[in-house]
């Protein structure tokens, strides 16, 4: 059964020029503008958190020029940050019932993990309760139909072969996804040692929001053009494993979520799955009603 889609709100950004000259500093705004400008914002940071959407707290990235690559962050200390009026609060962390296909997966060669690196987010760890995970996979529209196609089947491919070790749905439309995937440029990060902007070969992205009270998340993808072949194939497959739920990387080459892009593009590894399946050991706030709490 697919759940309805949350409701959306839509942010509007504009920019205000100051006057160039100094006469700026002498000007009052009149006392009932002021309430006005007031009462509208309460009124939008009201609708705002009445929708459930909370925020886009970090992304990971990919840097086909970097050795390492670095976390963004906009991240809070904590959620409440963002809520001043009354509001919803997190519930204690929990785990879920362990998925059946992680139940049954045995690791014989007792390769080990790499757990350790997996970030630990505010709401815990980001792992799924609910099956299968919807996938949408946009077509591209700025190349011909034949290339488009080729795009969207090798990464469809990145994807069935997680669906071994959790249970996936490709599904045609973006507003039910769980996890998109768009084939579009990152944007510019600079390097920690560099103000100079480098290119990416990927982003991922969560989301927060809340539905029927209950705290959810959902991923977005973005695969550069630039990649193609095998490249292509890897950067879906190491992206996709930070969607469902390995928020980290490993030290080892020889690992699909590897820092860094190499130049025979490894399989899923034991390692990458012996993670996978700690992860979702774990407590999280995902998946479980909140409760209603007034803050200071």
């Amino acid at each position: 059964m697919v759940s309805p889609a949350p409701a959306r709100v839509k942010s509007v950004v504009r920019a205000a020029s100051l006057p160039l000259r100094g006469d700026w500093r002498t000007r009052r705004m009149p006392k009932t503008q002021i309430n006005i400008v007031l009462q509208r914002l309460i009124t939008a940071l009201a609708l705002a958190i009445g929708t459930g959407l909370l925020v886009i707290f970090t992304n990971f990235q990919n840097n086909a020029t970097l050795a390492e690559n670095s976390v963004l962050t906009q991240r809070p200390k904590d959620v409440s940050e963002f809520i001043k009026i009354p509001s919803l609060s997190l519930t204690s962390p929990k785990p879920h019932p362990l998925p059946p296909t992680l139940v049954q997966w045995k690791d014989s060669t007792n390769r080990g993990d790499y757990f350790s690196q997996v970030k630990l987010t505010e709401v815990g760890y980001l792992l799924w309760s609910q099956f299968p995970i919807r996938v949408y996979v946009e077509t591209p529209k700025e190349i011909s139909g034949e290339q488009a196609q080729t795009w969207v089947n090798t990464v469809l491919q990145a994807v069935q072969e997680w669906n071994v070790y959790l249970p996936l749905e490709v599904v045609k439309q973006p507003e039910v996804a769980n996890i998109t995937i768009v084939r579009k440029a990152p944007p510019l990060q600079k390097s920690p040692n560099s103000n100079i902007p480098r290119a990416r070969s990927a982003q991922t992205t969560y989301e927060l929001y809340t539905n029927n009270k209950v705290l959810s998340h959902r991923f977005s993808i973005l695969l550069s053009p630039t990649q193609t072949g095998n490249y292509l194939t890897a950067a879906a497959r190491h992206e996709f494993g930070h969607a469902l739920g390995i928020w980290g990387h490993s030290p080892l080459e020889s690992d699909a979520l590897y820092f860094s892009q190499v130049r025979n593009p490894p399989p899923i590894s034991a390692r990458d799955v012996n993670t996978l399946k700690r992860v979702y050991e774990q407590p999280t706030s995902l998946g479980w009603s909140l409760g209603e709490k007034y803050q200071n």
